[in-house]
C-alpha cells in the first residue's frame, strides 16, 4: 500500500510531500487505523526503559506537532526537533532534494521550527506516555561563541518535559555549527551543560539524560580527541551520525551538486564506521544511539554490532513507510 501512496507523494515538491505526509498521518491517528501493534522487547539505555530499541530521528517533527501519530508506529522512542529557543524560518526554498536512485534525500532546512516553547505547548497536549527525546539547536543568528547560552536555554526549557535532551552540533546547515565539535569550544560548552543539568536535577528532582549529536565527517584523531572529551565531561549518550556534507557515493546523479546535508542509503557504511570507532574508544562506558541509513534488518544489525545500543530512522521512514519498524525489529521472518 505504501508503494501506491509514495508514487503519488513522489509527484509533489518534497517539502509538500512532507507536509502532506504528516497532516494525513495526523488524521488516520484520529480515525484510529494507523496503529501498527509491536511486541514488547524492553532495552535499558541511559537509566530509560525503552520498549523496543527502533526510535524516530529528529528532524521529521520539528515542533512536536505529530507525536500522537508517529507514536502509532510503535516506535521505542521519538526524538522531535531540532528546536532553537526563538522561531526562524530556516533557508529559502527549496531545501529539500529526493536522490531516489541512492534512496537519499538532501537538505538545507536550516533549522526551521516555531521556538521551544511553541514546541513545549504541543509536547504539553500530547497524549504520547512514551519516552520523548528533544533535540535543541541555536538560532542562526546568535554567534558561535556564544551557542553555549541559546543551548542553556533550550536545556532549561525542555528539562521538564524531555525524557532526554539531545543537544545538536553536527547539522551542517547552520553556519558554524560543526566548530563546536571540536577542541576547547567542545569541552566549555559540555562543561556548561553539566553543570547546569546537575542544577536542573536538583530543582526537579529528576535525571535527565544529554545526548550528543555528531557528523559522519570526522577523521580519526578528531574522534579519538572527541571521544576523550565525552568521556572526561560523562556525557549520557552519543548520537551517530547526522547528515554528510561528502557526495562520493552520489556522484553523477540528480541534485548532487545541492548544499546541504545527505541522508538515506550513501550514509549507510558511514555511519557505522563512525559508530564502530566512538564504541572502541568509549569501551561500554557511553551508550551510542545509532543512526544513518537504516534501511534493512541488516542494516540495523550492522550498527548494533558497531556497538549501538538504540536504533533511529528517517529517510527510510521516507522510502519504506512504518513497515520499515517491523522490518527492523524482524518481526516478518
Amino acid at each position: 500500500m505504501y508503494h501506491l501512496i509514495r508514487k503519488l507523494l513522489f509527484l509533489l515538491p518534497p517539502e509538500t510531500a512532507h507536509h502532506a505526509s504528516l497532516t494525513g498521518l495526523k488524521l488516520l491517528n484520529k480515525l484510529g487505523i494507523l496503529q501498527q501493534k509491536i511486541p514488547y522487547h524492553p532495552i535499558s539505555v541511559m537509566g530509560l526503559a525503552f520498549p523496543n530499541h527502533v526510535g524516530l530521528a529528529a528532524g521529521l517533527d520539528k515542533n512536536g506537532e505529530y507525536i500522537d501519530a508517529l507514536a502509532s508506529f510503535g516506535f521505542g522512542f521519538i526524538e522531535v526537533g531540532t528546536v532553537t529557543p526563538r522561531p526562524q524560518l530556516g533557508n529559502p526554498s527549496p531545501r529539500l532534494f529526493r536522490l531516489v536512485e541512492s534512496e537519499a534525500i538532501i537538505n538545507r532546512m536550516g533549522f526551521n521550527n516555531k521556538g521551544i516553547d511553541y514546541l513545549i505547548e504541543q509536547v504539553k497536549k500530547s497524549n504520547y506516555q512514551g519516552i520523548l527525546g528533544i533535540n535543541i539547536g541555536k538560532n542562526f543568528d546568535t554567534a558561535v561563541e556564544n551557542a553555549v547560552d541559546d543551548y542553556l536555554i533550550g536545556l532549561n526549557k525542555a528539562y521538564p518535559y524531555a525524557s532526554y535532551i539531545t543537544i545538536n552540533i553536527s547539522s551542517p546547515n547552520t553556519p558554524n555549527l560543526r566548530t563546536l565539535q571540536y577542541g576547547e569550544e567542545l569541552r566549555d560548552l559540555l562543561k556548561s551543560i553539566k553543570k547546569e543539568q546537575a542544577s536542573l536535577q536538583q530543582q526537579y528532582h529528576r535525571y535527565v539524560p544529554i545526548a550528543i549529536k555528531v557528523a559522519p565527517d570526522l577523521t580519526d584523531n578528531e574522534i579519538k580527541s572527541m571521544a576523550d572529551i565525552f568521556l572526561e565531561q560523562k556525557i549520557d549518550c552519543l548520537i551517530a551520525t547526522n547528515t554528510t556534507i561528502s557526495r562520493e557515493a552520489v556522484k553523477g546523479q540528480q541534485y548532487v551538486n545541492e548544499i546541504g546535508g545527505l541522508s538515506g542509503k550513501p550514509l549507510t557504511q558511514v555511519s557505522t564506521k563512525v559508530i564502530r570507532q566512538f564504541s572502541q574508544h568509549f569501551t561500554g562506558q557511553i551508550p551510542i544511539i545509532g543512526v544513518g541509513g537504516i534501511s534493512s534488518q541488516q542494516d540495523a544489525q550492522d550498527k548494533l554490532e558497531a556497538g549501538a545500543s538504540l536504533l533511529q530512522i528517517y529517510t527510510g521512514l521516507v522510502y519504506q513507510g512504518k513497515h520499515l519498524v517491523r522490518t527492523i525489529l524482524n518481526l516478518d521472518s
